[in-house]
């Protein structure tokens, strides 16, 4: 084994565990009472949580990942610029600045939220989208040409099962992101596990804030590891063994 693998393994090793050790400590100390005492009231907050990450994420992919591979092609890749530009907005603008602004137009609520979570998770997925399809080996497209591959053979034989790892990257990032973000949702109204957290800021008490943090921080972890997961699914043998020898 590398000592680079090692080192990482340690690392995550420790950290595996130190999270483990806060955790225990914050349940003896009482920290998560809240979410003892009142287990429905978390549940509701918990699942608007998820819902406002769940809907937002699938429609930043739904639309970026498309978006993505058509301005690769030879024909439209003069509005590359417009778009990515366009995705760059949404992310340059902080979070709470993209909600105030659509809740300007669209009032409070859920729609609301999940308009300013999907403006702010496109540009990961587009981005990736297009340097993944874009970092395919050429020698490879060449072969299927000659091969007498048609363009949409060629795209989801060749060029989506290679720049899959990059595009699930995206993805992750959008959806860590989003988890984070959705928070925010609460001071427009959209609900979610963001009520705890600043309920805890606004009275100074590490029992709510708490019991809107860690939720939110293991939810991101496990989405995390999860897509991870999805990703080594969808990715064949070849390409995971391709990556390993380059790393």
């Amino acid at each position: 084994m590398r000592k680079g693998t090692l080192f990482s393994n340690l690392f995550r090793s420790v950290c595996f565990l130190c999270s483990v050790g806060f955790l225990v400590w914050a349940y003896q100390s009482g920290y998560f009472q809240l979410i003892t005492d009142n287990p429905e009231e978390f549940s509701v907050l918990f699942t608007e949580h998820l819902k406002l990450v769940a809907i937002s994420s699938l429609l930043a992919i739904v639309i970026s990942f498309p978006i993505g591979i058509l301005i690769t092609r030879e024909r439209f890749k003069t509005f590359e610029w417009f778009f990515l530009n366009l995705a760059n907005m949404g992310q340059a603008v902080p979070s709470i600045a993209v909600l105030a602004l659509i809740m300007l137009v669209l009032g409070i609520g859920l729609y609301t939220a999940v308009l300013a979570l999907f403006m702010y998770s496109v540009l990961p997925i587009l981005r990736n989208t297009v340097e993944g399809i874009r970092s395919v080996d050429h020698h490879l497209l060449d072969s299927a040409r000659g091969m007498g591959l048609t363009p949409a053979q060629i795209l989801f034989r060749i060029e989506i099962p290679n720049a899959l790892p990059i595009i699930m990257g995206g993805i992750r990032t959008a959806v860590v992101l989003n988890i984070g973000s959705a928070a925010l949702a609460y001071l427009i109204g959209g609900g979610g596990l963001g009520n705890y957290i600043f309920t805890g800021i606004e009275m100074l008490d590490s029992t709510y804030l708490l019991s809107g943090a860690v939720p939110v921080t293991l939810m991101a972890i496990v989405a995390d590891y999860g897509l991870r997961l999805v990703e080594r699914a969808m990715t064949s043998k070849g390409i995971r063994l391709q990556q390993s020898i380059i790393k």
